[in-house]
């Protein structure tokens, strides 16, 4: 993603827009654990390396922030995140 918005928020309609806000802050969080953790893997400096790796958590755990401030304003959101997760389960 790298800055780039993937929707434009302009059109989106005012009841939908926090929860839009809350789900391209977790496509940039997620753009970026992906991008720290490909840093680390390209480094043989251990230093660079730890660094990458720590602040990827990190953004993983922002991530995790803006999931469970979205799963309370969009219900059908936990509704399809159960429905995902049993259909994982049912594949075990």
């Amino acid at each position: 993603m790298l800055s780039k918005e993937p929707i434009d928020l302009k059109k989106i309609k005012k009841e939908d827009i926090d929860k839009e806000i809350l789900r391209l802050g977790m496509i940039a969080e997620l753009d970026a654990v992906s991008l720290y953790e490909q840093l680390a893997e390209m480094t043989s400096n251990k230093t660079i390396k730890k660094v990458m790796l720590d602040v990827a958590r990190e953004e993983k755990t922002h991530v995790g922030e803006f999931q469970a401030l979205l799963l309370e304003l969009d219900k059908e959101q936990v509704k399809e995140l159960e429905k995902g997760k049993k259909e994982v389960e049912e594949l075990k």
